[in-house]
């Protein structure tokens, strides 16, 4: 599928089963002059092909398809609309939005990049493989422009780009954190929502795809070849790289939305619509419209796109809105065709699976559904370790089911807790620091009246909204980020953490900065707290050195030892009926080699704390307060000696 460079010029193949002709728009070496639109001349089955003859790497070309113009049958051709080959591994230009997009009979090769023949992706490189090989310890979530726009190590020049994460700086600092993989938010060529230009936004996380092989030519100046080479020097350094890919939607949205690729190409077959109504999108997204993923062309082309992402040297993938990927037309099924096919797969079966266990549709929500050997965001762990440290009453219980693994979760399926991504702040909400200093969202700045984002984000501010003076809630604020973030690295599972909540990032209160591609998403090198990156890096050495925090099992309260008892601040055992009860208690781990006492305290004030009999030494506290027991808003560790 796609463009091959084969002896004598450049064979396309193109699918299009309602379409009646592909034509293939070659265009001059600048990419500005159409100079022919050539009808492929071959058709198997739904699969259009030909040879361009002379035809060589460099060429550049759109596809347009003649065929029916019945809405409401779900056909939406159009000759006069440029498109993207969907398997173009190389546009020339960064998507814009434009309403000509959207309007039926409007010529767009003025709008449209063009798609650049380029040899297949190299073999994928033995570091990627052995990245591919490694099991996440501690992943760590970044938007490439965020992350880069503002940091003072990175010439100007690279900021925003792929290439900026390779500097000296940037490696340094995810090695002295102890990142073993990096998460990076998706890099495919997209388009900014419609109604963000008006506005004078843009999107910033790029979660809006139009291709699912090019990488974005604002990140990725070089193409393919500079997502190779930050994998190569990350594998180097120790650190395996996953894509964050959107297989759910495209920028093309619902019937309002622009024609600009698939849309053209096969509107009824590539997007799923309604039983009753062929010209009504079904929306499980969201975002105008759900690809149909159960579909042979279209798992085809999703599997094509991550085996080429593989080729590249990417260690796995994160899949947005995962749910979709299991639908079919009576729902969603673990034994979906893309999950099935992703299994059996040599390549993609051995890669890091993730799965963002959710969309909107019905019965979308999938926490623990998913087969081995995925992982999941796990957002009950998200929401209760917020609600226990809120203060909400009943929920030491909860705290205790996320501290040891999520059980109820992964174990009815055999697997175990790292199966569960633990997060407590995501690019999708809150930052850690926003999560303890606002009650309420701010999202005034994305235009949309404070409708958009999550109202319920079980967050409290410490005594005052936003930004204060008040040294007292200033304090309160760090202590409770301390608290969290000790929380989240002590837990059995596999931690994520988002780039900047390491040293106290703030979206001054916007909790759906996707429309932020400005100062208000971007990372403030500059006021980066260095206490508290040290701090975050202490824990992730902790849970190194102690590998009885991140088990690969389930603790039963079973042995000699017992591997697990569940104690109150007194030593004496946690009985069922006085969970409801509990703002502090603590965890006694037992191991072949060592036993280790994880104590909470959410009070106010510091609690008195016995410990287990025999000798024990502290270990680590997130909060150095000299006060005898418990500190207050606190978790700590002790060894036994």
């Amino acid at each position: 599928m796609g463009p091959s460079i084969v002896e004598g010029g450049v064979c396309l193949a193109v699918f299009s089963r309602h379409g009646s002709c592909v034509l293939v728009s070659v265009f001059d070496e600048a990419g500005e002059t159409e100079l022919a639109s050539l009808p492929l001349p071959c058709r198997s089955g739904d699969i259009h092909h030909g040879l361009l003859e002379g035809a060589g790497a460099g060429l550049r070309y759109g596809l347009r398809v003649e065929g029916p113009w019945q809405p409401e049958r779900g056909h939406r051709f159009d000759p006069a609309k440029l498109l993207v080959d969907p398997y173009a591994t190389v546009i020339d230009r960064p998507f814009r939005w434009d309403p000509q997009l959207a309007r039926h009979g409007a010529e767009t090769s003025a709008l449209v990049p063009r798609s650049i023949v380029q040899p297949l992706p190299f073999p994928l490189p033995a570091s990627g493989a052995q990245a591919a090989a490694a099991s996440p310890s501690f992943i760590y979530e970044l938007a490439v422009r965020s992350f880069s726009m503002r940091h003072p190590a990175v010439p100007e020049t690279l900021r925003g780009t792929l290439a900026a994460l390779r500097e000296p700086a940037v490696v340094a600092h995810l090695q002295s954190l102890g990142v073993s993989h990096v998460e990076l938010m998706p890099v495919a060529a997209w388009m900014d929502e419609r109604h963000l230009p008006p506005l004078g936004l843009a999107n910033a996380w790029g979660y809006n795809p139009v291709n699912f092989f090019a990488l974005d030519p604002r990140l990725a100046p070089g193409g393919p070849a500079d997502l190779a080479a930050l994998c190569a020097a990350y594998a180097e350094a120790g650190i395996g790289v996953i894509l964050d890919i959107v297989l759910n939607h495209t920028t093309e949205s619902d019937e309002f939305g622009g024609t600009v690729s698939l849309r053209g190409l096969d509107n009824a077959v590539y997007y799923r619509h309604a039983a009753d109504d062929p010209g009504r999108l079904v929306n499980d997204t969201g975002c105008g419209h759900t690809l149909a993923l159960d579909r042979a062309p279209v798992m085809r082309l999703a599997m094509d796109a991550l085996r080429c992402w593989l080729r590249l040297g990417v260690a796995g993938f994160r899949f947005d809105l995962g749910t979709v990927m299991g639908r079919t037309e009576t729902g969603y099924t673990p034994d979906a065709p893309l999950l099935g096919a992703i299994l059996q797969d040599p390549e993609l079966a051995r890669a890091i699976l993730i799965a963002e266990p959710w969309d909107i549709g019905p019965g979308g929500y999938r926490l623990g559904e998913f087969p081995a050997p995925f992982a999941e965001w796990n957002g009950r762990y998200r929401d209760d370790i917020r609600r226990f440290w809120r203060g909400d009453a009943g929920m030491a219980g909860a705290l205790a089911t996320r501290l040891s693994g999520s059980s109820d979760l992964f174990a009815g399926n055999h697997r175990g807790p790292r199966a569960s991504v633990n997060f407590i702040a995501a690019h999708d909400g809150f930052t850690l620091r926003d999560l303890v200093s606002f009650e309420r969202k701010h999202n005034n700045a994305n235009g949309e009246d404070n409708r958009d984002g999550e109202n319920d984000n079980h967050s409290w501010n410490c005594g005052a909204e936003g930004l204060t003076r008040d040294q007292g809630i200033e304090a309160a604020r760090d202590r409770d980020i301390r608290a969290l973030l000790a929380t989240l690295f002590l837990s059995r599972g596999t931690p994520m953490l988002t780039a900047g909540d390491e040293f106290g990032r703030t979206q001054h209160g916007n909790n759906n900065a996707y429309a932020q591609d400005n100062p208000t998403s971007w990372l403030d090198w500059e006021r980066a707290e260095e206490e508290l990156t040290a701090f975050t890096a202490s824990l992730v050495k902790l849970r190194r050195r102690h590998p009885l925090l991140s088990g690969s099992t389930f603790l039963t309260g079973k042995g000699d030892p017992p591997d697990a008892v569940w104690l109150k601040t007194d030593a004496t055992p946690i009985a069922d009926q006085e969970w409801a009860g509990l703002d502090a208690f603590c965890l006694l781990l037992n191991g072949n080699d060592e036993s280790l006492l994880v104590a909470v305290n959410r009070r106010r004030e510091a609690t008195p704390l016995t410990l287990p009999a025999g000798q024990w030494e502290r270990l680590f506290t997130s909060d150095s307060a000299s006060e005898a027991g418990l500190p207050a808003r606190s978790v700590a560790l002790w060894r036994k000696a």
